[in-house]
């Protein structure tokens, strides 16, 4: 998702909060989850954690 400058400190979008909530729980990563992440890094945790899912799945 491409930012303008004035956005890159906006608050994470409700949908941004859903899918980390989640993305959190079934990573078993619970302190990833924060409701005061800026949107950009909430998009940075989402797709660790995704990345991490994968991982697991992987084996």
């Amino acid at each position: 998702m491409t930012r303008l400058p004035d956005q890159i400190d906006a608050p994470m979008t409700p949908r941004q909060l859903a899918t980390l909530r989640s993305l959190s729980a079934e990573a078993y990563q619970p302190k990833l989850f924060a409701k005061n992440l800026t949107a950009q890094e909430a998009e940075r945790r989402i797709l660790a954690l995704k990345a991490e899912i994968e991982l697991a799945n992987s084996f």
